[in-house]
Formats: structure tokens, C-alpha cells, sequence
């Protein structure tokens, strides 16, 4: 019976054990998991949703606790794929990329990317042509039988922007002298050694200002602001508008009042994409709607009141519509 009851104590300690065992081993899991660090897809450096990503990623860390760090691509058409597939929780891309991985259109032909899902407008993207500042470039129409930025081999999504921008002034691609470039980086740089007439970049990005301290100063070649533009425009790219633009410390580019062709630039997910990081993304962006100008001046354009929009066929992601439903931005 000693014996017996020996045995028992000693059976009962190694399963008090085990439990004890099991459970620090677990709660050592979940706080690895929960320090795991998160990553932002975003492009290249000089582009601006590296300089977004970058702000977004620092102000993660340290408001919302999410150790989060920026992966840099060629463009969003090549990480798309990976955020759908779950591969990269967060990514920052154009409306007319996402909506033609959704529905699996345009360089996105015949494979949709139906996981994909929004957490925020961020800003209005605003695209352009620049030229040097003394060039004889003055209008878009004067592009005719010069050398432009053409192919976009990794960034398919800037032909049809292209196109419509050509298109306001009755050119096309065919009119002028195509230097083949695989994004805009690279035709930025291309640019600057001499390669090209103009480059097409996002105002307001770091790369522009890059371009213009080379090359003694850059400007934008404006849009006509039309009826008849904006139809062209539609025709091509359907998401793009119209948007005046003026000069300033942050418009590098803009020596005087002009157009941009605009579209929304948003912060996204997947569906694989956890519920509380796509809430956290959604609540800090709402709460540091100033602090995020402040860091990036394309984020000055960022709106509260227009992160949540009807985008058809792209619907958003149900950890930032949590937030949406708490801050009565949907109902």
C-alpha cells in the first residue's frame, strides 16, 4: 500500500508537470507568434508607396504594438500574387491593379486573384509627365517623335495610363520613340542618364525630387482639363480623373497651376490576412490621420471620411469593417 501510494504522488507530480510543461510551452508559442514581425509590401525605393510603407510600418511598431517591417518589389503586379496567396499579410497598390487581380482582367488575364481584399483609400495617386525644366517640351502634344518611357515589362499597369494620357492630346505610343523600361524606377533613371525625353512618376513621391536635384530642375507636363480629356481618359483607364494641382514644397514639378490624371492608392490585404492587423492598420490610420502628413506628404491627401469606398467587385477585408461599424463609417 506504501508502495501503491508512492507510485501514485509520483504519477500525479509528472502530470502537474506535463500540464505546467505544456502550458509555458504554449504560452511561449503565443508570445513568439505575437512578436512574429509583419510585413508591407510596397515598391522600390524613390516610389511613393515606399515612402507610405515606410510611415506605416514605423507607426505599427510603435502605436499598434505590430512589429512591422517594409518588402520592397518592382511593382504591385508582382506581389499581388503573394498577398492573395497569404504569403505577405499587407501590400500598398493602385484601385485599377487590385479590381483587375479581383476579376482576373488586363495583366492579370485569366488568373484571378479573388482573395485579395481592401482595408483603406490612403490617397489620390497623382500621375504625371515630367520633362527637364528648360526643355522645349511644353505640352503633352509637343511629346510627338520623342524618346518616352514604354514597356513597363514589371509594371504593366502604367501603359494604360499612358495611353490616356497620350490620348487627351490625340497621340498615341505609335507617335513617338518607346525606350523600353521595366517600371518607373527605372525610367526615372533613364531620365536623369540622358535616355529619354520625359519619365512618368507619381507627384510627390522621393524619386522625382531625386530626378530634379540631377538634372537642374524637372517639370510637369499638364493635363487639359476637358469634357473631351476626361472621355479619353475613361476610355483607357477607366478609374482615372482629373485633379488640379498647384505649386508647393511637396509638388516637385508643379512651377505653376496645372492637372494631374488621379486614381486612389489603397493599403490592402487578403482574405488570410489576420482580422486584428487589418483593424489595427484601419484604427491607426484613422487616429493619426495628421501624424501620417506629417511624416509623408502624400498623406496629407489622406481623408477619414473616404477610406471606405464602393469598389465593386473589390470588397474589404471584415477586420477593418470591425473598425468601420465602431467609428460609424458603415453601418
Amino acid at each position: 500500500q506504501i508502495e501503491d501510494y508512492s507510485m501514485s504522488k509520483v504519477t500525479q507530480s509528472q502530470s502537474t508537470l506535463t500540464k505546467l510543461f505544456g502550458a509555458a510551452l504554449l504560452s511561449t508559442f503565443v508570445s513568439a507568434a505575437s512578436a512574429q514581425a509583419i510585413s508591407i509590401a510596397t515598391s522600390n525605393p524613390g516610389s511613393i508607396y515606399h515612402g507610405s510603407g515606410q510611415v506605416l510600418a514605423k507607426m505599427l511598431t510603435e502605436k499598434m504594438n505590430l512589429k512591422t517591417t517594409i518588402q520592397p518589389f518592382a511593382s504591385p503586379s508582382v506581389f499581388i500574387p503573394a498577398i492573395n496567396a497569404g504569403e505577405i499579410p499587407l501590400g500598398m497598390a493602385n484601385i485599377a491593379d487590385l479590381t483587375w487581380a479581383v476579376e482576373g482582367k488586363e495583366h492579370f488575364k485569366g488568373r484571378p486573384y479573388t482573395d485579395i481584399r481592401a482595408i483603406s483609400v490612403a490617397y489620390p495617386l497623382r500621375s504625371t509627365i515630367f520633362v527637364r525644366k528648360d526643355s522645349d517640351i511644353k505640352t503633352l502634344a509637343d511629346l510627338k517623335g520623342r524618346r518616352v518611357v514604354d514597356g513597363f515589362t514589371s509594371q504593366k499597369v502604367i501603359l494604360p495610363i499612358l495611353d490616356a494620357m497620350y490620348a487627351t492630346v490625340g497621340l498615341t505610343t505609335s507617335d513617338m520613340k518607346g525606350v523600353q523600361i521595366p517600371n518607373v524606377g527605372a525610367g526615372a533613371d533613364a531620365f536623369s542618364a540622358g535616355k529619354t525625353d520625359m519619365f512618368f512618376f507619381a507627384l510627390g513621391s522621393p524619386k522625382p525630387r531625386e530626378v530634379d536635384a540631377a538634372v537642374g530642375g524637372i517639370r510637369i507636363l499638364s493635363m487639359p482639363n476637358t469634357p473631351e480629356a476626361l472621355t479619353a481618359i475613361k476610355k483607357h483607364y477607366s478609374p482615372g480623373y482629373i485633379r488640379a494641382e498647384k505649386p508647393s514644397p511637396g509638388n516637385v514639378g508643379v512651377l505653376e497651376p496645372g492637372y494631374s490624371l488621379a486614381y486612389d492608392a489603397l493599403v490592402f490585404g487578403s482574405a488570410k490576412t489576420p482580422d486584428d492587423v487589418a483593424y489595427a492598420v484601419a484604427k491607426l490610420m484613422y487616429e493619426n490621420a495628421k501624424e501620417l502628413g506629417k511624416d509623408f506628404p502624400p498623406f496629407r491627401l489622406f481623408a477619414t471620411e473616404s477610406m471606405i469606398k464602393d469598389f465593386g467587385p473589390l470588397t474589404y477585408h471584415p477586420g477593418a469593417l470591425k473598425f468601420y461599424r465602431e467609428v460609424g463609417l458603415v453601418k
